[in-house]
């Protein structure tokens, strides 16, 4: 049997990424945005030192005088801090152009579950469980089938951190997902994945962890209007994991 908090750092060939759009809240549901999406990249450690981490690097120094500045989805919509030219249309098109030719180019595999909100208290009400828990479930189903089909059993994630009381509310849930098992998925089948689970602030300048987010928020918007135009998200869709019936892609209920 694995053990999920075993040490794996530089043994894997993957890595996983988690970053989130929207809170889990179900006590405050905004009416406008009433999902909560977690966004999961994987990416081969080689392409990830080789390909992605120097990508960025570049991308950056295209804009500012430092590879320092973290691709916030949030902030380049808003155009707001290190952001605030692209308030100028020209700088705005031209950014946005590299950053979709940047990530077009890069080599990973997507996982998006998204959890709507108010659908799930309907249904539920006083029954219906944490949306990052069934988030977090539905996701490692699926990364599950991944690593299975890649003949491979390790897999360090890393989260961005939230608090202290957040991140170890889901180090709990994660841990006893990977120990327990799901309704569809025997517990025999987690434990033999190491995958011990780490957070970074968003001050630490992860570079897989802003690719993560760079997917979530137009994965939530295409969600919430499907019939609206959404490049940012027609540029990562083909990454979502696609194996026979298993997609990569769930939105509950």
């Amino acid at each position: 049997m694995a053990d999920p908090t075993h040490d794996v750092m530089g043994e894997s060939r993957f890595i996983a990424f988690f970053d989130e759009c929207g809170d889990h809240s179900l006590t405050k549901i905004d009416k406008d945005f009433p999902l909560f999406l977690l966004s999961t990249v994987i990416v081969e450690r080689s392409h990830y030192v080789e390909e992605l981490i120097p990508a960025f690097a570049r991308l950056k120094l295209q804009f500012w005088d430092h590879e320092g500045i973290n691709l916030h989805s949030r902030e380049i919509r808003k155009a707001t801090g290190a952001y605030s030219f692209l308030q100028v249309p020209a700088k705005r098109q031209r950014f946005l152009q590299e950053l979709s030719a940047t990530v077009s180019k890069l080599h990973f595999t997507l996982f998006i579950t998204c959890i709507r909100k108010d659908a799930h208290l309907s249904r539920y009400s006083d029954k219906a469980r944490n949306p990052y828990d069934i988030a977090l479930t539905y996701t490692f189903e699926r990364v599950l089938h991944f690593l299975e089909g890649q003949g491979e059993s390790n897999l360090p994630v890393i989260a961005e951190a939230r608090g202290k009381q957040e991140d170890d509310s889901l180090k709990a849930a994660f841990y006893q997902l990977m120990t327990e098992g799901t309704q569809y998925n025997a517990r025999e089948r987690f434990q033999k994945i190491a995958s011990p689970i780490s957070f970074c602030s968003k001050y630490e300048n992860v570079a897989g962890i802003q690719l993560a987010d760079l997917c979530a928020h137009p994965a939530a918007r295409s969600i919430l209007k499907p019939d609206q135009s959404n490049q940012a998200f027609d540029l990562v869709k083909g990454k979502i994991y696609q194996s026979g019936r298993v997609s990569g892609w769930k939105v509950f209920p």
